[in-house]
C-alpha cells in the first residue's frame, strides 16, 4: 500500500509539472586569482577583490557556505563542466559562444575594453603594420583582436595578464587589450604608470564583448542560476552592490 502512494504521489508531481528547486547549502566559484581588481592572489595564496567579495555576499544572500576556488582562465570552463565548482565569477563577458556550453546569470558588471601603450608609442590604429600587441588567451579580446586585425598585427596570447604587462614594460610587446579596469589597476595605477596610457578605441561591441559580465553555470543547474541572478538583484536593491563596487571603482561598474 505504501508502494502504490509514493508512486501515485511521484505521478501527481509529474503530472503537475512541480518540481521542488534543490536546496544550495554550499556554492562553489571558480575564480581566476589574477585579473585585479576582479580578483588578485595574496602572497599567502588567499584571493582579494571584487568578484571574491561579490561571492561571499551572495552567498550571505542565499543563506549557503561559500567556497572560493582558484583556476586558471584557460580551463575555467571546463572545470565548471567537470564539476570542479558551481558557477564562475571571474569577469566573464556574456557572449553567444559561451552560452553554447554554460548558462549565465544576468550581468554583475560592464566595462569598456581598451589598448594601453607605453607614451610615445605612436601607433596608428589605420596602420598597425605588424605591431605586435598581447592578450589574455581564449578571452573576448582574443576573439576581437584576431577577427579585426589579424592580419595586421602579430597577436601574443598569454596565460595571464600578468605576463603580459611584463612583456609590455620589457619592450617585447608594443600594447596589450584588455578591460579598461583592468589595465588601469594592473597597470596605470602600479609604481611606474605614468609611463603608459590607453590608446586607440574604446570598444563595447556586444558581437565581441557580449551583454556584460555574468556568472557561468552548467545548463543543467538552472535553479542555481535563477537564484543567484535573484541575488544579484537583491544585493543592488538594498545598496550592498554599490557598497562593494566602491571599494574597487571610482565609476558605475555596473553600466546602465
Amino acid at each position: 500500500m505504501k508502494k502504490w502512494l509514493m508512486v501515485a504521489a511521484l505521478a501527481a508531481t509529474a503530472a503537475t509539472g512541480v518540481a521542488q528547486a534543490k536546496e544550495w547549502k554550499t556554492v562553489r566559484f571558480g575564480i581566476e586569482g589574477a585579473y585585479p581588481p576582479f580578483s588578485w592572489t595574496e602572497a599567502d595564496g588567499s584571493l582579494k577583490g571584487f568578484d571574491v567579495d561579490m561571492a561571499n555576499a551572495l552567498c550571505e544572500e542565499l543563506q549557503a557556505k561559500c567556497v572560493i576556488v582558484p583556476q586558471d582562465w584557460d580551463g575555467i570552463i571546463p572545470s565548471l563542466l567537470a564539476r570542479k565548482y558551481d558557477a564562475i565569477i571571474a569577469a566573464m563577458s556574456i557572449t553567444e559562444e559561451r552560452k553554447k556550453k554554460v548558462d549565465f546569470t544576468g550581468k554583475y558588471a560592464q566595462i569598456p575594453n581598451k589598448f594601453i601603450a607605453k607614451k610615445g608609442a605612436g601607433l596608428d590604429f589605420d596602420n598597425l603594420n605588424g605591431a605586435k600587441i598581447g592578450v589574455q588567451r581564449a578571452t573576448t579580446h582574443d576573439k576581437y583582436l584576431t577577427d579585426n586585425y589579424g592580419d595586421q598585427v602579430e597577436i601574443v596570447r598569454y596565460g595571464s595578464f600578468d605576463e603580459a604587462y611584463l612583456d609590455l614594460a620589457n619592450g617585447r610587446i608594443v600594447a596589450v587589450l584588455g578591460d579598461a579596469s583592468a589595465l588601469e589597476e594592473g597597470v596605470i595605477n602600479k609604481d611606474g604608470g605614468e609611463a603608459y596610457e590607453f590608446v586607440g578605441p574604446s570598444l563595447t561591441d556586444p558581437k565581441w564583448f557580449g551583454e556584460g559580465m555574468g556568472i557561468a553555470v552548467r545548463k543543467q543547474d538552472k535553479d542555481l542560476t535563477k537564484q543567484l541572478d535573484a541575488a544579484i538583484k537583491s544585493l543592488r536593491e538594498k545598496g550592498k552592490y554599490q557598497e562593494i563596487a566602491a571599494k574597487y571603482f571610482n565609476y558605475d561598474v555596473y553600466g546602465k
